[in-house]
């Protein structure tokens, strides 16, 4: 099973009573189990966005928007969410979240950005386009290009869905 970049829409009071769930079980068990409809998969498309961004120098504001995007932050204490056995993404680094605030500022900037204008700077080749992208693009099977928009359109799409329902998100890989 391969190891995929995770993302959760959920609300301050079900992050709280994940929270309170893993302090009263006996094991940890926060009873994570967000709604289907809340939870994106961006497989292996996070580094490869991120380079397309670099690619295309795109500047430092909304690169950043974009690394938050996909990387989170630290400051939210989700260490409950990383416990055996019952660990969220015991493969990866440990999960991350973005704030409402934050959420909302990042979908503000992600919804700037224009990938397809950024796509279309790749050349035209799929094989040169994904060699200059790297970081196995190259194992993308079809045209590179239509992958990432894919993921980076439900990325933004995602992120603007948390800020309309003032949401917060959680990141993991699993």
């Amino acid at each position: 099973m391969a190891v995929t970049q995770q993302l959760a829409r959920i609300s301050v009071k079900y992050l709280a009573d994940c929270r309170r769930s893993a302090g009263e079980s006996p094991d940890g068990d926060p009873h994570w189990d967000p709604q289907p409809a809340d939870v994106l998969d961006l497989d292996w498309a996070p580094i490869l966005l991120e380079r397309v961004c670099e690619l295309a120098g795109v500047d430092d504001v909304h690169l950043d928007a974009l690394r938050q995007a996909i990387d989170g932050d630290s400051a939210i204490d989700l260490s409950f969410l990383n416990t055996h056995p019952h660990a969220i993404g015991p493969f990866g680094p440990a999960p991350t979240a973005l704030s409402a605030a934050q959420t909302a500022r990042v979908s503000e900037l992600l919804v700037q950005m224009n990938m397809p204008t950024m796509l279309a700077a790749l050349p035209a080749d799929d094989t040169q386009a994904a060699s200059l992208i790297g970081y196995g693009a190259d194992k993308i099977v079809g045209d590179p290009r239509k992958y990432l928009l894919k993921h980076f359109n439900a990325l933004r799409e995602f992120y603007l869905g948390a800020s309309q329902r003032h949401l917060l998100i959680v990141l993991w890989w699993d």
